[in-house]
């Protein structure tokens, strides 16, 4: 086995979404991963920390990503349609990825502990965008609640993408949640 393998972490990536799909992620290890990939345990660690954070590699980056569009948004935008702004502006990171994504998503639903880091990344963008918000002017409550309201509208945009037969645009997802939550705050039924 060579020392240096191109796409390291990409061919890791790929060999757990295999494993962990058809053996299930508890039962997988990282020593499985590794062999299936054709590179060393201490090459997987090199990458992740852990047999977990293999699914979650990049977060970071797509958070750094959404919160930069949510600062560009146009300045006279209130701090939802900011988030909006920055939800569409990731549309190709998850467009180019939907097989990957939604054998990911299967396996985040089938582990309590998948869905407990999920959870964390979750709560890391609400701190995110509450800060970007304020940056941008918002008061405190309201960057707090644009950005929990906005994460709302991600996470929900995303189930209804991953599950979308048709295979529309994550965009149209984004429209269409933000809408239903427009549409309930001002329904008269919400009011009840």
């Amino acid at each position: 086995m060579a020392r240096w393998e191109p796409d390291a972490a990409g061919r890791l990536q790929q060999a757990a979404l295999e494993l962990y799909a058809e053996r299930g992620y508890e039962e997988t290890t990282v020593a499985e991963i590794a062999g299936r990939a054709g590179l060393t345990e201490r090459t997987y660690f090199r990458h992740f920390a852990d047999k977990r954070e293999v699914l979650f590699h990049g977060a970071e980056r797509l958070q750094e990503a959404i919160a930069e569009a949510v600062w560009q948004a146009p300045a006279d935008v209130p701090p939802l349609d900011a988030v909006a702004h920055g939800l569409r502006r990731i549309t190709p990171f998850f467009d180019e990825r939907r097989p990957d994504s939604r054998r990911r998503h299967a396996i985040i639903r089938s582990s309590p502990e998948l869905q407990e880091r999920e959870l964390m990344k979750r709560g890391s963008l609400v701190t995110a965008l509450t800060a970007v918000l304020a940056r941008r002017g918002a008061a405190p409550a309201t960057a707090a609640l644009a950005a929990e309201s906005g994460v709302s509208v991600f996470h929900l945009a995303y189930e209804r993408w991953i599950e979308d037969a048709a295979d529309r645009s994550y965009a149209a997802h984004v429209d269409e949640t933000l809408a239903s939550l427009r549409a309930l705050a001002v329904s008269p039924a919400a009011v009840a």
